[in-house]
């Protein structure tokens, strides 16, 4: 099975990273958050990709011709330009680069990855947020409600700390838990060929009308999850991850 991941915005509210690179490409622990997100899909057997690319879309191509070179020790011949390579810490990925326009709205760059999908199901996510959610589980939810689109639902992550009073006693205190209550788009989709038929065009942006007519016509299911899930839309969230990272203990790095 085929995931798309959406990574041609132009990230303006992390600007100070986004300036020099597209947004999936901003680094947590030294890895592109990209690549945090392929490692997850990765480590349940979804090793198939299609990049829908945008903005400084050459930036990821680079990266993607590279990796090999990158993750090998290398012997060079200077004089013949012949590059042996040692080892094997490359993982098992295909990964189809398409480039989908500059100012292409997210359901126009879902519609124009439509010829690398096979016309079967596929998962899709954005090339910003990271999570633990189990994705076999997910599939196999997808796979019982038997309707057009999966999207993941996700507590959206307090910005402040959370107090519960016993009078004026703090009786209980987290420090920005996950909300206790509502919940978001969390992206980690799973979708029939079928939703591209509520896909105008370039400037459909996904998130609007093809999900609020897929939830009219009874075909949007939500799968919720109530574990780690966290979009990195400024500064202040890719320092969060960074931190979670250097800690050791970051909740979405299930693989070894």
């Amino acid at each position: 099975m085929k995931v798309a991941i959406l990574a041609g915005g132009m990230g303006t509210r992390i600007a100070e990273e986004t300036d020099i690179k597209p947004k999936p490409m901003v680094e947590i622990g030294g890895r592109p958050i990209l690549w945090h997100i392929m490692q997850h899909y990765s480590y349940y057997g979804f090793n198939e990709f299609v990049i829908a690319l945008g903005y400084k879309g050459e930036y990821i191509k680079r990266y993607m011709v590279d990796y090999g070179l990158a993750e090998s020790d290398l012997t060079v011949d200077i004089a013949s330009g012949d590059v042996l390579r040692h080892g094997n810490r490359r993982p098992d990925w295909t990964v189809d680069l398409v480039d989908t326009g500059l100012h292409t709205m997210t359901g126009g760059r879902i519609k124009r990855l439509r010829p690398y999908l096979n016309g079967s199901t596929f998962m899709l996510t954005w090339g910003d947020g990271v999570s633990d959610v189990n994705l076999k589980e997910l599939l196999a939810f997808h796979r019982r409600h038997g309707k057009l689109a999966t999207v993941t639902a996700v507590r959206p992550p307090a910005r402040f700390g959370h107090m519960v009073f016993d009078g004026d006693r703090v009786k209980e205190f987290s420090e920005k838990p996950q909300a206790s209550e509502g919940w978001i788009n969390g992206a980690f989709f799973v979708l029939e060929p079928g939703i591209f038929d509520y896909i105008e065009g370039d400037q459909t942006a996904w998130e609007r009308e093809p999900m609020e007519r897929l939830a009219r016509d009874g075909q949007l299911m939500a799968y919720r999850h109530t574990g780690f899930w966290q979009c990195m839309d400024t500064l202040r969230d890719k320092r969060l991850l960074e931190s979670l990272w250097e800690s050791g203990q970051a909740p979405w790095k299930i693989w070894k």
